[in-house]
């Protein structure tokens, strides 16, 4: 299983949000670039970038960050998250460096646009699925679907999606720990491996999805934790090296 440090960007800037809500952020760093040298130095293997602005526009706002952090790194694995609703949009992140893009929103309104960007995209799409009470939700969280998330993941289990970000919104941000059952209820459902998002406060979040990694969970993705020092990077990959 690998640690992917999450670098959320709103107006050029690493925040943190309360439960996906835009009013409640933290700013952690004006200096992204420099925060994702500080978790390509800790050994992450692997990058997690959301533009906030973008979820909510529907089209790239931090675009120039992401490009920058992937010129920074170029060997780095870097996935990228919100407002991913185009062709076009793919293309330009792929183009700038990007090795996954994820499509959320797009993805429960569309299902057909994964299919579709999977063949034009092969290996690059990534499938992020809210829930809320085992719902998905869209638009930067702010509405609720009546779709259920394991139902959407069995949907796309022949595109050819390279994973799924399975993202509790009722964890998010709040340090309560991750929803373990929830996972792996996910990634029982269908084939694709799973990233865990959501709540990952420390150690023993840690140790509880990297005991159940056999069901097909590939990750985890924390950020307020590494940001506030209640989880460190380099001892949480460490841990999950010597458990695989």
């Amino acid at each position: 299983m690998i640690i992917i440090p999450a670098i959320d960007l709103k107006d050029g800037a690493c925040v943190r949000l309360k439960q996906g809500i835009m009013e409640d952020s933290t700013v952690f760093s004006d200096d992204p670039v420099s925060m994702a040298k500080r978790w390509v130095d800790a050994g992450c293997r692997r990058l997690h970038l959301v533009d906030l602005n973008g979820a909510f526009a529907g089209e790239p706002v931090n675009g120039g960050v992401v490009t920058a952090i992937a010129k920074a790194y170029p060997d780095l694995p870097i996935q990228i998250g919100g407002g991913i609703r185009s062709a076009e949009t793919i293309e330009y992140y792929l183009n700038a460096g990007v090795s996954y893009v994820i499509i959320g929103t797009k993805a429960v309104k569309e299902p057909e646009f994964v299919t579709e960007m999977c063949k034009q995209f092969p290996g690059h799409i990534i499938v992020g699925l809210d829930a809320k009470n085992g719902l998905v939700a869209t638009d930067g969280w702010a509405e609720v679907s009546t779709t259920k998330a394991t139902d959407l993941a069995k949907r796309f289990a022949d595109d050819g999606v390279s994973s799924i970000v399975y993202t509790d919104i009722a964890r998010d941000g709040m340090m309560q720990g991750v929803n373990v059952d929830a996972t792996v209820e996910m990634a029982e459902a269908s084939p694709i491996p799973v990233i865990a998002s959501g709540g990952i406060t420390n150690m023993d979040d840690i140790r509880a999805l990297q005991a159940k990694s056999s069901s097909g969970i590939m990750g985890a993705i924390t950020g307020r934790a590494i940001y506030e020092g209640t989880l460190d990077v380099a001892e949480a990959q460490t841990y999950c090296d010597s458990e695989s």
